[in-house]
């Protein structure tokens, strides 16, 4: 999302307008839900998704066209075969998309991208809400737990428009543009190695933390939004869990996975996770309650981690826990 916003800045800066395609409700089978954005521009290059396939294909010609005028439009289409708005897909659902002409330099536009920008680098929930009327837009601007900014004043939205989703509601629109929360993972090996690029991939914020230099070094971590290297026994010095968070640990041996262990557990993450046998996992829990720890705890902790797929190699087990990770953010792990 930050790459989203953060490129079209640029191109309105660089003084090309951009026709900003949202899916603001979803029913039934769809391809994406409401929240999906898509930037198209004035050559039909694009950026983002609202779920590829013919909606996409008709909403990209369409963008093109109201680029072409300056102007803003809110479409349904359909997915069932035969039906007039029809795209000719069998999932059997509808999305209503809306289009927003964005002018080239605009200060207002600038600065509310800007600080989506901002936003994302600072761990700090925040939703895009716009009000629709006629198709146009008539009040842009962001809300987070601080209040809304660039919006009118005495602006007060509709009870329950800021969710873990896009929702249209009395001509308003919000959607999710940053989720705070952070992955830390602690351990640099070759599953972290994997596992940083795939769940960024899929909008999550890895921080890789180890005790070794070289299992550390960001060149090893492209993807990550940062990489710390100090002692598992003091990482507080570093880092601060948060119930925003997510933890995943897959340190070089039992001992450093335990006094990781001792610091998150009641840290109140999202999720912990701990890659490992059963039977060192058993090892560890033996440990935790002679430490003082409970059975209650621990049963939060994901372990083995991630989702039983047969999972062997560094990459396959990386897809088994960004999909559990996924479960989690979406509301749907069992655990």
């Amino acid at each position: 999302m930050r790459a989203l916003f953060k490129n079209m800045m640029h191109a309105l800066r660089a003084g090309q307008p951009v026709e900003l395609v949202t899916v603001v409700a979803a029913g039934g089978s769809t391809p994406r839900g409401a929240g999906a954005m898509m930037a198209v521009y004035a050559d039909g290059s694009t950026e983002g998704t609202v779920g590829g396939g013919n909606v996409e294909f008709a909403s990209t010609h369409l963008a093109v066209q109201l680029l072409s005028q300056g102007a803003c439009d809110l479409r349904h289409f359909n997915f069932v075969p035969g039906d007039a708005a029809s795209l000719g897909m069998v999932c059997g659902g509808d999305v209503t998309i809306h289009f927003q002409f964005l002018p080239a330099g605009n200060p207002a536009v600038m600065d509310v991208l800007k600080d989506v920008v901002i936003a994302s680098g600072e761990n700090l929930d925040t939703w895009l809400v716009r009000r629709f009327s006629d198709f146009g837009v008539t009040a842009m601007g962001l809300a987070d737990r601080n209040g809304l900014r660039y919006l009118p004043e005495g602006t007060v939205l509709p009870e329950g428009l800021l969710e873990n989703k896009g929702v249209y509601q009395d001509d308003w629109f919000a959607c999710p543009v940053v989720k705070a929360g952070r992955v830390y993972i602690f351990g640099g090996g070759h599953v972290s190695q994997a596992l940083v690029p795939a769940i960024a991939a899929v909008g999550f914020r890895p921080v890789v933390y180890d005790d070794r230099p070289e299992f550390s070094d960001p060149a090893l971590f492209p993807k990550a939004e940062m990489t710390l290297c100090g002692s598992f026994l003091e990482l507080g010095e570093k880092v601060t869990v948060t119930p925003d968070d997510y933890v995943v640990i897959m340190t070089r041996g039992h001992q450093a996975d335990y006094e990781v262990l001792t610091q998150v557990l009641r840290s109140g993450a999202k999720y912990i996770g701990c890659i490992g046998s059963r039977r060192k996992l058993a090892l560890c829990l033996e440990r935790l309650l002679e430490a003082g720890f409970t059975e209650e705890e621990y049963a939060r902790v994901h372990a083995p981690i991630g989702l039983a797929i047969g999972a062997e190699t560094p990459a396959e087990i990386a897809v088994s826990i960004t999909a559990e990770m996924i479960a989690v953010r979406a509301g749907k792990d069992r655990k």
